[in-house]
């Protein structure tokens, strides 16, 4: 791995919490997934579930853990499977984990080789009542390809039909919204590898410019500093593209006078980070960008401000639509006759900005955690208001990475990263 790994205790804990939630003689299993082919012989990247990367920190295909609190044999309250290596693969693919580095990885004791899963697995099914299968239930989920989990649980299910089922997701939704110190360190190292890579840009950016050449600027950084790459699939849109709110084709040439939105941030340790930062490909803004760059700016400021621990998430939006509402009219594109015509189903705002302020952030980039539960202390958010002015040929949108504070305002995790106007001016002048 490139990455500095999270110590053994912290999985540790993360098992002793997920099991108190357990009921009593019940198991819980959690897998890898799958390595996606291309095409003929050709792979994706391999990357690791994050339930069970958060429960072991184990970074490796074909790999399965088990949860048994009540396990008549105490050896078998938590289990690692891994997959059993030889020659051939030590030579094409290099060393895979053995047994002492699986448990110097995550804490688990028990580690068996993959091969005896089915076996074990039924010695464990004759001492349990209920299984917790690991469901994708996220609110942004739409994944159609069957994953390696869900032909366990229809194996399982199929293999022992009279026992019980639970849910492991509500259990993780809970558990992995509110982070540990060790966590936001990860998720700051992501920031700075941002930071790294933003700067990067300030100094190269200018007419004539590709949006694909700023992308190989981003992740050259992302990459030297021991990120496996970008977070999420980046977003580099100038002129008229920055009000296409998920433009990945980051393939025309920037030009003289227009903005570029670029948001793009690094993971690190697959922890992710969420950055948006909006540059004049000029190096200075005009008078009217600036307008909107300071209604942008002023609101995530005042949406920071409301991420404090009792925060209901519904009422959160509806205080930064009033933020944004209130900027709109001070830059000229509502007026208060748009506001008493509103359907209040539709507000007038979003014809500018139509997506969401926060998410969660953390092992996923739209993390977990559950909407209908208040904010608490240690919980990590995105704040990325934008504005989106197609007619004026450009659209601004500014985001940082807070974590919610107990005491006083959130901390801004990419404090560091130039967002004031006259510092980027600055810098790129």
């Amino acid at each position: 791995m490139k990455y500095k790994p999270l110590s053994k205790s912290f999985y540790k804990n993360t098992r002793k919490l997920f099991m108190a939630e357990m009921e009593p003689n019940s198991i819980a299993i959690f897998n890898s997934n799958d390595i996606y082919p291309i095409s003929a012989d050709s792979v994706m990247p391999f990357e690791q579930h994050r339930d069970l990367f958060y429960l072991s920190g184990i970074d490796q295909e074909e790999s399965i853990i088990i949860l048994f609190p009540d396990a008549i044999n105490p050896k078998h309250k938590e289990i690692a499977f891994v997959k059993k290596t030889n020659s051939h693969i030590a030579i094409w693919e290099g060393p895979k984990l053995n047994k002492e580095e699986t448990y110097k990885i995550s804490g688990i004791k028990t580690v068996y080789w993959l091969e005896d899963f089915k076996n074990i697995f039924q010695e464990l099914s004759t001492q349990c009542n209920k299984f917790y299968f690991n469901t994708n239930e996220h609110y942004r989920q739409a994944v159609e390809t069957e994953t390696r989990e869900d032909r366990f649980i229809k194996w399982c299910k199929n293999q022992y039909p009279a026992h019980n089922v639970a849910k492991s997701n509500p259990i993780l939704q809970k558990l992995r919204s509110v982070k540990d110190d060790q966590e936001i360190i990860q998720i700051k190292k992501a920031c700075d590898i941002s930071e790294n890579a933003l700067r990067r840009v300030l100094s190269f950016l200018k007419p004539g410019v590709w949006e694909y050449e700023i992308e190989a600027e981003l992740v050259h950084e992302c990459i030297k500093n021991r990120s496996r790459g970008f977070a999420y699939q980046p977003i580099i849109a100038s002129g008229i593209n920055s009000n296409i709110l998920h433009y990945t084709l980051n393939n025309k040439k920037c030009k003289s006078g227009e903005l570029v939105l670029i948001d793009v941030a690094a993971e690190y340790g697959n922890y992710s980070a969420d950055i948006t930062r909006t540059f004049p490909v000029s190096g200075i803004y005009t008078e009217r960008q600036k307008k909107v760059y300071n209604a942008v700016l002023n609101v995530k400021n005042e949406a920071t401000k409301l991420l404090v621990p009792g925060t209901l998430w519904k009422e959160y939006h509806i205080e930064v639509g009033k933020i944004m509402t209130s900027e709109l009219i001070n830059i000229g594109l509502l007026d208060k006759s748009d506001i008493k015509n509103q359907d209040p189903k539709s507000p007038a705002y979003k014809k500018y900005f139509m997506h969401g302020t926060s998410h969660h952030l953390g092992l996923n980039t739209h993390d977990y955690g559950l909407l209908n539960l208040p904010m608490e202390s240690q919980m990590v958010f995105t704040v990325e208001p934008g504005i989106y002015i197609p007619e004026e040929g450009f659209g601004i949108r500014l985001e940082d990475d807070v974590v919610i504070q107990s005491n006083g305002e959130p901390i801004n995790l990419s404090k560091n990263i130039p967002i004031e106007i006259d510092e980027i001016e600055s810098l790129m002048n």
